[in-house]
């Protein structure tokens, strides 16, 4: 409990709680793209990625990338909730009367959890929708199914497993978004969280990437 506390205490530390989110996922986006201005480089596998047009492409040879199977969605950047809308928005009324098409006309707070710039992360889009919206967790084995990026999904059990890099990111976020909106996260979760925690601790692209949240949501 003591280190779950501690955990807890840093993820308050890293992420300041809601200040002046933006006002819808759209918006938020822009506003990401704008956060990782300096640092263009895809949250899971670390893939190099520019602009082009309106687009976010990122180059895969820079991270070893294998497409798995979606060519067209390995090629572009799309921005994923690294607390799916699937898992906050099943603990909504809204979601159980509609989904996410009824939460965003009738919520104000699924609105700001799904626009909440501290639970987005650019990924490589196949790495999004293969992810879907399953929990993470520890997983057996290597991680092959997409080159060199350290990236493991098993589809039948529906888990997937990050890079160490992004662990303890992952675990603040999820924090953050439990302290921020009252999320509920199992034991079993909160206790790997707590591990990844200690595991993966803040560095300075963390920290800068909370900076410029904050000063976005001003």
């Amino acid at each position: 409990m003591k280190r779950l506390l501690l955990a807890s205490a840093l993820a308050l530390s890293v992420f300041p709680l809601q200040a002046a989110p933006p006002e819808s996922f759209y918006q938020a986006k822009k506003l990401a793209a704008e956060v990782y201005a300096d640092q263009q480089k895809s949250f899971y596998c670390g893939c190099d990625y520019h602009a082009k047009g309106k687009k976010l492409v990122p180059d895969l040879a820079s991270c070893g990338y294998k497409v798995r199977k979606e060519v067209r969605r390995a090629n572009r950047i799309e921005w994923e909730h690294v607390v799916p809308a699937w898992a906050f928005g099943h603990q909504l009324q809204c979601w159980q009367d509609g989904g996410r098409k009824n939460c965003r006309k009738t919520s104000e707070k699924f609105r700001l959890m799904e626009a909440d710039l501290m639970n987005l992360v650019p990924t490589i889009g196949e790495i999004n929708g293969n992810r879907s919206n399953y929990s993470f967790a520890e997983l057996e084995g290597p991680a092959d199914q997409y080159g060199t990026c350290n990236f493991k999904v098993d589809f039948k059990a529906r888990k997937a497993r990050p890079t160490d890099a992004v662990k303890g990111d992952i675990a603040r976020i999820y924090f953050y978004m439990r302290d921020a909106y009252g999320l509920r996260i199992s034991d079993t979760q909160t206790k790997l969280f707590a591990a990844w925690d200690r595991l993966d601790p803040v560095d300075e692209r963390e920290a800068e990437r909370t900076r410029k949240i904050a000063e976005k949501m001003r």
